[in-house]
């Protein structure tokens, strides 16, 4: 009897192994899959992508993949076969064929995080619906006639300067998300600080774990993640529930309603249209993504782009004497005005200086689509079905196309053709169909903020301000200045 439990449990070990060599190493009769191992059993290869990474460089799971395997791999992550993409040209095909080839997609519990009608997961006719409501509020032609925009910056940024300068030190971290949530806030749902600051926590919260094992246990990171967005969404019903209720007595003629002109005035007349084309529930989730995305990617360059100013003072030299130059120029009387739109197209080295920031950033390190059919390239197959991880940060750290891809080096970017769009080997907004609809935006916040900190204040780092990747750029220990008016 024993002599067949032990002949019983040795078959099934040898067809567990089996099994567990299949899923590693899989066939498919389509074509040559990429080189790569597709890790354990549903696992994947997950823990090891999320490991933080005590670096600068790219991600480890990354770089130790491209050395082993070359810039196209597979492997699996939280129970989903991916391909992986460090190439430059399989990038640029995914990102300027989608609805043709490929599409947006992200793993399950990426999409639980953002919620299931969130805009990165509508297709075809009611993204690009989405995309232009957004581009009529943020896009350039809108930040270009509407000086109110710059203006709006403009206080944000010189009001929290000044407070800033009275303080002995600041986490430039912590104070900049807040800055730019509140700006956020204010220009798409219209509420002012003391009201942004409950749903500014809920969102810092939601931050901390966004990207991390999605493992929902008390304790964990993910689970913070997934409390932060509930809570934040609470707040953000209440909030179109007020302005929908205010509208109806607008339009009553009670005399009460308020138009405020802002995009949440927007999402009202579209939700309440009698045959509205978006849901509610997408209009909430349009909502809760337009406010991460507006305070923690600006957030996270600006605090960069202050470190690696400040670690290169030759640099920041430079860009000092751009916006003097500007100040200088102006006719008499006005050097205090505002930044012009003219003033702000000119400003060349800012513009090189951000580009070089958020090559380093990489904030948003990877990129998920999906094979809608079978792909062939460079003699791999890629099976329909299949995610598809395009790695900017690989792109944008390859030293065959960045020489020195970890020094920052803004002049790299001098004379070369307008990259504002993005091209095959600048990504750090996205590109394709896709591409950063608030790209503009950021770009002119971060522009605003550097223009009032150069011209008239100095700083210095406190502490050792480490900067890490996992995978996703973190100042662990908080990024400390001490920052005084110029003389």
């Amino acid at each position: 009897m024993y002599a067949y439990v032990g002949l019983a449990a040795a078959l099934v070990l040898l067809l567990l192994l089996h099994k567990a060599r299949r899923w590693r190493n899989p066939r498919y009769d389509g074509g040559r899959l990429p080189p790569g191992s597709m890790g354990f059993p549903v696992l994947g290869e997950t823990f090891q992508f999320f490991s933080p990474d005590a670096s600068f460089d790219i991600p480890a799971f990354i770089r130790h993949r491209l050395a082993r395997h070359g810039p196209i791999f597979k492997t699996s992550l939280v129970g989903h076969p991916v391909v992986v993409s460090a190439d430059e040209e399989l990038n640029h095909m995914v990102f300027q064929t989608e609805g043709q080839q490929f599409q947006s997609w992200y793993p399950d519990s990426f999409v639980e995080i953002l919620g299931r009608d969130n805009v990165g997961e509508q297709q075809g006719a009611m993204f690009r619906y989405l995309k232009n409501m957004v581009l009529r509020y943020f896009g350039p032609e809108s930040l270009k006639e509407h000086a109110g925009i710059i203006r709006d910056v403009e206080l944000a940024v010189s009001t929290s300067l000044c407070t800033w300068s009275t303080l002995p030190a600041v986490d430039l971290k912590e104070a900049v998300s807040t800055m730019v949530f509140d700006l956020a806030a204010n220009k798409l749902l219209g509420l002012k600080p003391s009201r942004s600051k409950i749903l500014r926590k809920s969102f810092f919260d939601f931050v901390r774990g966004l990207i991390s094992f999605p493992l929902y246990l008390p304790g964990t990171a993910y689970y913070s993640c997934m409390q932060g967005r509930r809570r934040a969404m609470v707040v953000l019903e209440q909030i179109l529930e007020e302005r929908k209720q205010s509208t109806k007595l607008q339009q009553a003629g009670g005399g009460k309603g308020e138009h405020r002109g802002d995009f949440l005035d927007c999402l009202v007349q579209e939700i309440t249209k009698e045959k509205p084309v978006m849901t509610e529930r997408m209009a909430l989730d349009l909502m809760f993504v337009l406010l991460f995305a507006s305070f923690h990617t600006t957030s996270l360059a600006l605090t960069l782009a202050v470190k690696l100013l400040a670690d290169h003072p030759l640099i920041l030299d430079e860009l000092t004497v751009e916006h003097e130059t500007i100040l200088n120029g102006r006719e008499a009387g006005s050097e205090k005005d505002g930044i012009t739109w003219k003033e702000y197209k000119s400003m060349a080295f800012t513009s090189q200086v951000i580009n070089e920031t958020v090559r380093l950033a990489n904030i948003a390190p990877v990129i998920f689509r999906k094979a809608l059919k079978d792909i062939q390239f460079k003699g791999y197959t890629i099976p329909a079905g299949w995610g598809v991880m395009v790695c900017p940060i690989a792109v944008h750290l390859n030293p065959d196309i960045y020489p020195y891809p970890l020094t920052f080096n803004p002049s790299r970017f001098k004379d070369k053709p307008d990259i504002s769009r993005g091209s095959k080997h600048f990504m750090a907004f996205g590109g394709g169909l896709r591409f950063c609809v608030g790209a503009d935006f950021s770009r002119l916040q971060l522009t605003i903020f550097l223009h009032f900190l150069v011209t008239k204040y100095r700083w210095i780092s406190v502490g050792a301000n480490r900067v890490v990747r996992s995978p996703g750029l973190e100042f662990p220990d908080g990024y400390r200045i001490q920052i005084v008016q110029r003389d």
